[in-house]
Order: C-alpha cells, then sequence, then structure tokens
C-alpha cells in the first residue's frame, strides 16, 4: 500500500536484473480441501504467500473490472491525469521519491464516499463493478483469515476476520497497470505490505516475485483464474514472527502488459496490534504493542524497501 501521488509525465528507469527464470514451487491452497487450514499455517510459516484456487470468486465480475480498468489505462494521458484527485496516480509511488514503470488507482474501499464527479472520467459502472469486487474478495480473506485461526486455535473464530468485516476497518484497493516494455525494468520496487492480509490478482502476464527465506528471489508464475494471497506485516506481529511478511516486487519482463488488483485487508486505525497471548506459550514478545494509525504513519513515512517493523522490535532482553 501506498499514498497517492501526483501524475509525472516522464521518469527514466533502469534495467533490474530478475531472477532470470528461477521459480520455486508456490504453495496452492484448495478452499475445497478438508486440510486447507493446514496447508494456509504451512504456507505462511514457510513463504508468506500462497495460491488459493476454488475461491469462489465468480470471474465474471473479476473479468468486466479487469476489462474497464483497461479500458481507463489506454485512454489518453491527458485524460486519465484528470483522475488524480480519484486515486490516479503515475510513475510516483508514495512520498520518499520511490518511482516505477507503472500507473495506478488506489482508493479506501469505502467507494461510496468517492465523488460522482469521477464518474466522467472513469469507466461506467465502474464503481458498482468495484463494489461486487471488493465484496467478494474481502470474503475470501475472511474465510482465509478464520481458517487460519481455526488452526492455530485461536478464540473466537474470528479474532482475526472481525479486523477486516469491521466497519471502521481501514482497507484498501489498489489498480495496478505495467505497460509492455522490451526490457526488465522495476516495476514496483521490493517491499512488504503493512496490512494483515493482502489479496492479489493478476492478469496472464509475469513479473510478480516473491523473496525466499534465504534472499533469493523467485517467479510467481501467471494464473488469472487463481487469487494470491501475501502475509502482511500485522499478521507477523500477531503471529509474534510465526508467520513471515513477505518481500516482493513487480520486474517488467515482456513486451505483455501487466493488470493487478490487490485488496489490502487493514483493521480499524485505532486497533491494537501485538502477539496473541495464546500463541505466546511462554515466550517472550517480540514487538511493542502498537494501534494500526501507528504503524500506518511510518509505513508512508519511509522507503518502500525499509524494514518498518524493525521500529517496533524489542530489543533482545
Amino acid at each position: 500500500m501506498v499514498v497517492l501521488s501526483q501524475p509525472v509525465e516522464h521518469v527514466n528507469f533502469p534495467a533490474i536484473k530478475s531472477c532470470n527464470g528461477n521459480s520455486t514451487h508456490i504453495p496452492v491452497v484448495d478452499l475445497s480441501n478438508p486440510d486447507a487450514k493446514t496447508q494456509i499455517v504451512n504456507a505462511c510459516q514457510e513463504f508468506g504467500f500462497f495460491k488459493v484456487i476454488n475461491h469462489g470468486v465468480p470471474m465474471e465480475i473479476v473479468t468486466k473490472l479487469e476489462a474497464q480498468a483497461l479500458s481507463f489505462f489506454k485512454q489518453p494521458q491527458n485524460h486519465k491525469n484528470k483522475a488524480a484527485p480519484f486515486g490516479y496516480g503515475n510513475k510516483n509511488i508514495g512520498r520518499k521519491g520511490d518511482t516505477g514503470w507503472v500507473e495506478y488507482l488506489l482508493f479506501g474501499t469505502d467507494t461510496q464516499l468517492i465523488s460522482q464527479n469521477s464518474l466522467t472520467i472513469l469507466p461506467n459502472d465502474f464503481w458498482a463493478m468495484v463494489n461486487k469486487y471488493l465484496s467478494a474478495v474481502k470474503n475470501l480473506a475472511c474465510e482465509i483469515l478464520k481458517l487460519m485461526a481455526e488452526e492455530l486455535n485461536l478464540q473466537p473464530k474470528n479474532v482475526l476476520s472481525r479486523l477486516l468485516s469491521d466497519k471502521k476497518s481501514d482497507s484498501f484497493f489498489r489498480i495496478n497497470h505495467y505497460p509492455a516494455s522490451d526490457r526488465n525494468e522495476l516495476g514496483f520496487g521490493e517491499h512488504t505490505d503493512p496490512q494483515i492480509i493482502s489479496v492479489i490478482r493478476s492478469n496472464n502476464a509475469s513479473g510478480l516475485e516473491i523473496a525466499l527465506k534465504d534472499g533469493t528471489w523467485t517467479q510467481v508464475p501467471a494464473d488469472p483464474s487463481s487469487f494470491f494471497i501475501t502475509v502482511d506485516d500485522c499478521l507477523q506481529v500477531m503471529t509474534n514472527g510465526r508467520f513471515r511478511s513477505v518481500k516482493h516486487r513487480v520486474i517488467t519482463e515482456s513486451l505483455k502488459e501487466r493488470l493487478s488488483m490487490i485488496y489490502f485487508g487493514g483493521p480499524p486505525l485505532s486497533e491494537k496490534i501485538a502477539p496473541s497471548t495464546s500463541l505466546m506459550q511462554g515466550e517472550e514478545s517480540l514487538y511493542k504493542e502498537f494501534t494500526w494509525g501507528e504503524y500506518k504513519k511510518a509505513a508512508f513515512n519511509t522507503k518502500l524497501a525499509f524494514n518498518r517493523i524493525s521500529f517496533f522490535e524489542k530489543s533482545p532482553s
């Protein structure tokens, strides 16, 4: 997640070395499988990342929203620039000078608060389709968090999912468009997501890479019919480091444009984030307690690649 930025017309991007086709087996979780909850926890501990199949999200909604987004991004630049007040950004990422070969739409998940003036700039029926999509992926995220809590023996079962279903949940939705490029360029720099959980869906174009425990990068094969889940910073803290907030990036690799849609599931701003006492089992907490609002501020005021969790780590006793 990043803050909105004003569009710029041109930035020179250096070529970047990708992982040269290295591809590790990405965990796949079939939500129709009785062992799904165990698979989810194992994937969160080892990778902080997994693919979900049989997810229940209607693909008709996904493809319609993708088509509407692509229609917008194909518009002339001067037309797209008019959408800056409604979440459009180009090249600039965040407040600290990060840039990438990307343009995007970013807004809070309460789209009812967005001005109706944006309807003359964005595609017809865009917000209606966004609301349908967000409802489906939020339900998916909540289901995954419930299965996670059940496997970890957390009580109540909705102890994690309630943070997303709360009316004051501070969640965001982002649509990233990476225009076609004939060389390996940095689309979106390496980072972790600060929230609890992120749900990613992309078209049939590669480019997403995740960092493994040993620091090496591996490609994530494209799969437009599935969703990818990332463990985010707050979930790492809530599990006292059992789960790993995965570092990831996007690199342009071909002449094919990439479109990704990401739901960032965040808690209310006042929610206190700390390791779950039921998971501690005599362990010492690795992190200081903080509110999501405090962590969000820290995230906004650092470079993409900065290890934000370090601000809230406890010193070894």
